[in-house]
């Protein structure tokens, strides 16, 4: 009789040992979609608003409108709790208009990459970079370039990914990883304020997982005149098998939008995957992705506003990059290198 009890016992604590199992599966899923989820249209309208106004002129590297629009980045991200990284002074990272001028013999003035951190719970060493680029390209003829898509877009999912992230810190789910929110500078001149980031990394390359960069995700292009639930991923399968299942994978989780390939063919001609700020990590062997919506009529035209944007989609792809964050952040291994990158 008494073995039975003991059977008994040992079974009942088998069956509520795999039911906890299953409620903390369950618990960490819903968790993930509350965060997900927390992502707004409302909230990246009201940043992008600004981000985006006539009172930024256009952005254009090292100028006074650029550094505004830095100063309300980095507002927002103390208005949410997050810091600037560890081992950084501020939330800036100088980037010295004699490093961008010596590419092309520009005359651009100094500017900064504005960074902003989570640390991680478990492998606070392990750094994973989340990137678009806050610069436009200025004025032209009495006009402002404000660069709504180009990449107002990218600047503002960041904020929004940061916030879910310190949304599940705060609630006791915080990334495993380190995650950088690594706002650069220079793009539309070559590039470089994230080849300045990965020249003088404040981590080191080693130890950086992966880059998931953002570059445009708030229209649709020609070849998707119909809907604009799709998203361009490039790079992804570039330099890791793991990076490229890891977005797959998101996707279907969490936010299940048509996952578009076009560009990530080696041969297009647009060459998409050398044009934009990933290809600085990807060039040191980082696993990178690239989020893009294609070019449109008012690509790097005066005429690329925010009253153009559609904000359900522009939401629907950041919720997007956060989920990929996520899985990357929170994996058990970081993504392997097993390919050549060409």
């Amino acid at each position: 009789m008494k073995s039975k009890i003991i059977l008994f016992a040992i079974a009942a604590i088998s069956l509520n040992s795999c039911s906890t199992k299953k409620d903390a599966v369950a618990k960490s899923t819903a968790d993930v979609t509350k965060y997900v989820n927390s992502i707004s249209a409302d909230e990246l309208k009201t940043h992008l608003y600004v981000v985006a106004s006539d009172e930024m002129e256009g952005r254009e590297t090292g100028s006074k409108g650029q550094k505004k629009a830095g100063q309300y980045l980095i507002e927002a991200y103390k208005n949410n709790g997050i810091s600037f990284p560890k081992g950084a002074t501020d939330y800036y990272q100088r980037v010295p208009a004699e490093f961008m001028n010596k590419e092309h013999g520009e005359k651009l003035e100094d500017s900064e990459n504005i960074w902003a951190f989570i640390e991680g719970s478990e492998k606070p060493e392990e750094i994973l970079v989340v990137s678009a680029h806050y610069d436009h390209v200025g004025m032209k003829n009495g006009e402002i370039y404000n660069g709504a898509d180009d990449d107002g877009s990218g600047t503002v999912a960041l904020l929004e990914i940061a916030q879910a992230f310190q949304q599940a810190k705060n609630d006791g789910f915080g990334p495993k990883r380190s995650i950088l929110f690594l706002h650069v500078t220079g793009e539309e001149h070559g590039l470089h304020g994230s080849r300045y980031y990965t020249e003088h990394p404040l981590f080191p390359l080693s130890k950086t997982v992966a880059d998931i960069n953002i570059d445009m995700i708030g229209r649709r292009d020609d070849l998707h005149k119909d809907s604009n639930n799709y998203v361009y991923l490039i790079g992804s399968d570039y330099l890791s098998t793991d990076l490229f299942k890891a977005c797959e994978e998101a996707n279907k989780k969490y936010v299940d939008i048509k996952l578009d390939y076009k560009y990530n063919d080696r041969n297009d001609p647009n060459r998409f995957y050398y044009r934009s700020d990933h290809y600085n990590f990807a060039k040191h062997n980082i696993p990178s992705v690239f989020l893009f919506n294609g070019v449109h009529a008012d690509y790097h035209q005066p005429s690329d506003e925010v009253d153009k944007i559609e904000f359900g989609a522009l939401a629907k792809r950041t919720k997007l990059a956060f989920a990929i964050a996520w899985e990357l952040a929170n994996r058990k291994d970081r993504p392997v290198v097993d390919k050549s990158g060409n």
